[in-house]
């Protein structure tokens, strides 16, 4: 009766300790897809920054009437491109600021322009920060595909619905000047 009842309670314990690893592992699945849901909030923060200051550098009237024709295109395309075609959109005003600020004599001529060296900052820190936020979605975005690939998330059910995350893919690299 003894070894029957000792039997019952280590598989108790076993099955308690097994429920607790199951809860802990849906847990950090749960704060991974927080962690990537507010890394994608600050993404689109940065894009939408920085598609603001390019729209704003196009209606200064600091540049000619081609430059800010091209470049309030590509800033207004990356606002309302939708979710297939975002990626694409943010490239296409990517290499629109790059063809803009690389100009010779850019910074020069726009710094020396009212209100054109807090323009140049503004932009310049819009740029960096859709270079870091994306660093750091797509880091989330590792994290969690990694968890996911495990085998207790893919056997039970942890994540729920939720679809697996996409890496965000654009060309952000920053002007040469």
């Amino acid at each position: 009766m003894t070894e029957t009842l000792l039997n019952i309670a280590l598989l108790i314990a076993v099955l308690f300790l097994l429920g607790v690893y199951v809860s802990w592992r849906a847990t950090r699945l749960d704060r991974l897809h927080v962690r990537l849901e507010t890394a994608r909030a600050g993404l689109d923060a940065a894009l939408v920054r920085r598609a603001a200051v390019a729209l704003e550098l196009a209606a200064s009237r600091q540049l000619d009437p081609a430059t800010s024709l091209l470049l309030a295109a590509a800033a207004h395309e990356a606002r309302i491109a939708d979710n297939e075609n975002r990626e694409f959109a943010e490239s296409d005003l990517s290499r629109a600021l790059r063809a803009v600020i690389d100009q010779p004599d850019f910074r020069r001529t726009v710094a020396a322009r009212e209100d054109g060296a807090d323009l140049l900052d503004d932009l310049d820190a819009a740029i960096r920060k859709v270079g870091y936020a994306r660093s750091f979605y797509n880091n989330a975005v590792t994290a969690t595909r990694s968890a996911r690939r495990k085998l207790l998330p893919r056997v039970l059910p942890l994540s729920g619905r939720a679809p697996l995350p996409e890496f965000f893919e654009i060309d952000d690299a920053p002007p040469e000047t």
